[in-house]
């Protein structure tokens, strides 16, 4: 199969990569589930953009990097920023409805960590929505084909196929990349002049998360065993408030409801966010999450209560609408009881090391969304600040790839051999991809959680590692199904996660260690790890 340009993820950046690139180029995306599970349709909060005169560039900037604690690119920050208010025109142009004012300008929310009120929403499901008017229009393109069910396995560059890594990167040339077909079971080379990573992020590699299941990390997998940079994955975002309830799979409990008025308390109904910022329950996230953290381990209690039952019901209602009805279902009526909440892995602002224009250090090779780290984040994101990031740098990538068309050659049959599925047989015990899941997701959470220590840390590498023994071994005796291709990706994760986190000696942003609970200044830059350093240490793989 060929194509000109192969996306990987149907989440915003992938979908609006696919359209803009859909006027210049024959676009193919894959997705490993229907096109509409994705992270993109649980976001609830919205998109920052300076859209009101009582606020200015400088000052949205400003709070940027104030939440990314000193690790931020400024001029990442700056171009996202600036060029974010036409992001939000288009997506209105294409048919995007957010929640209006009486006045009749758009209804602007306010988060933690943000000065001025610039949350664009669509009440509190603007994901929802914008996924609704993007897939509209990539479903109504003769230029775009989309396939359902589909799950990227490996990538394939001119190294992979001659069969060692360059020794740089830029050596290198992605052309493409094999895709399993999960209900034929055929694994399908799939040809491009360049491939586009917007697989979202990796919160399955921790046992509580608020993202669906497809999150686990395949984009920056993919990436790194190609040889890729990969950058920051130690600030892993934990969302203050999940819903604590055993039926609650990942429901979020949006930031905008602190936004409006909520009060976290613990379950004595102590208000105590005042006890750890200046500005209370609208910290940013990492102090939150650590408040909350603290506050359960010091009372020993299960979850803390978030409390907006002060406020009138209609206006929490009217808010909220598909939280309010959400939480009715679980037996809560947030207009008249707290909600339990937790902390739960939520956002990485790590990933494949990206340019502004999307570029990774692999010629053909671009990453946006989640799956890439630009550097606008820093050690901690805004809130709202990833949906406008994604939103501008798929722009930028499509751009980028326009610019440089006449440069990336066709792609020819001869780049990519026939799969080998070598002597592959049915497994009989699906139950060890079960088990080896449970054991990854269980040893995270506890060992490379919110908060670490060396022997923590050293304590999960030493587990993570075994079972990357285990799971490539099995990975290339059985046939591949999505479910091995996924624990397969959460295992390099987790190593990422973990040696990112190994190597930053400090507490920075979402980085927080007890053995090192300042800042350095000696570590303020990016943590960016490469496969050929691990080469050696990846001898049990038995191929790429």
């Amino acid at each position: 199969m060929e194509t000109d340009i192969l996306i990987i993820g149907s989440g915003v950046a992938g979908l609006m990569t696919a359209i803009k690139a859909s006027t210049f180029a024959n676009v193919t995306i894959v997705t490993k589930k229907e096109a509409e599970d994705t992270s993109t349709s649980k976001a609830q909060g919205g998109i920052a953009s300076v859209l009101d005169d009582a606020d200015r560039f400088e000052y949205h900037i400003r709070d940027t990097l104030n939440a990314g604690a000193g690790l931020c690119h400024e001029d990442v920050v700056e171009v996202i920023v600036t060029e974010g208010p036409q992001a939000i025109r288009e997506l209105i142009d294409m048919g995007a409805h957010f929640t209006m004012a009486k006045s009749g300008d758009l209804d602007l929310g306010r988060e933690g960590g943000h000065s001025h009120r610039r949350i664009v929403h669509a009440q509190d499901m603007t994901g929802r929505e914008i996924q609704r008017v993007l897939l509209e229009t990539v479903r109504r393109s003769d230029k775009i084909r989309l396939l359902e069910h589909h799950t990227a396995l490996n990538l394939v560059t001119s190294g992979t196929v001659s069969g060692s890594l360059p020794e740089h990167p830029s050596e290198d040339k992605c052309v493409g990349c094999y895709v399993h077909d999960t209900k034929t079971g055929e694994i399908i080379p799939l040809l491009a002049r360049a491939v586009v990573l917007a697989t979202g992020g990796a919160g399955k590699a921790y046992l509580y998360t608020s993202n669906p299941d497809v999150a686990s990390g395949a984009g920056i997998a993919l990436a790194y065993r190609v040889g890729a940079d990969i950058a920051n994955m130690e600030f892993i975002q934990f969302h203050p408030t999940c819903l604590f309830h055993p039926e609650a799979k990942s429901f979020l409990i949006s930031e905008a409801v602190r936004g409006e008025g909520a009060i976290l308390r613990t379950l004595d109904g102590r208000a105590f966010m005042e006890d750890y910022h200046s500005m209370k329950d609208l910290a940013p996230r990492d102090i939150v999450a650590r408040a909350i953290d603290s506050e359960l381990k010091k009372k020993g209690d299960d979850f803390v209560h978030l409390d907006i039952t002060h406020k009138p019901a209609r206006e929490i209602i009217d808010r909220f609408p598909n939280i309010y009805q959400q939480c009715l279902e679980y037996g809560f009526d947030m207009t008249k009881d707290p909600l339990p909440v937790v902390p739960a892995a939520h956002y990485l602002c790590g990933g494949v090391l990206t340019d502004l224009e999307g570029k990774t250090a692999i010629p053909g090779l671009y990453a946006c969304g989640e799956t890439a780290c630009t550097g606008l984040h820093g050690a901690n994101r805004l809130a709202s600040n990833s949906l406008l990031e994604a939103l501008v740098m798929a722009d930028r990538i499509a751009a980028s790839l326009q610019k440089d068309w006449d440069t990336l050659e066709p792609p020819s049959a001869a780049w990519i051999p026939p799969w080998d599925p070598g002597d592959s047989v049915d497994s009989d015990e699906n139950v060890v991809i079960t088990h080896n899941w449970d054991e990854i997701r269980r040893t995270m959470w506890n060992y490379v959680g919110i908060v670490r220590t060396d022997r923590r840390l050293q304590r999960a590498l030493d587990r993570i590692l075994l079972l990357k023994k285990e799971v490539e071994e099995y990975y290339w005796d059985f046939k591949i199904t999505r479910e091995l291709i996924e624990l397969r990706n959460l295992v390099y994760v987790s190593l990422l996660i973990i040696r990112c986190a190994m190597a930053r000696k400090e507490s920075r942003g979402l980085h927080y260690t007890l053995d090192y609970p300042e800042q350095d200044e000696a570590y303020r830059k990016d943590t960016v790890i490469n496969r050929r350093q691990y080469m050696k240490k990846e001898n049990s793989e038995r191929r790429m």
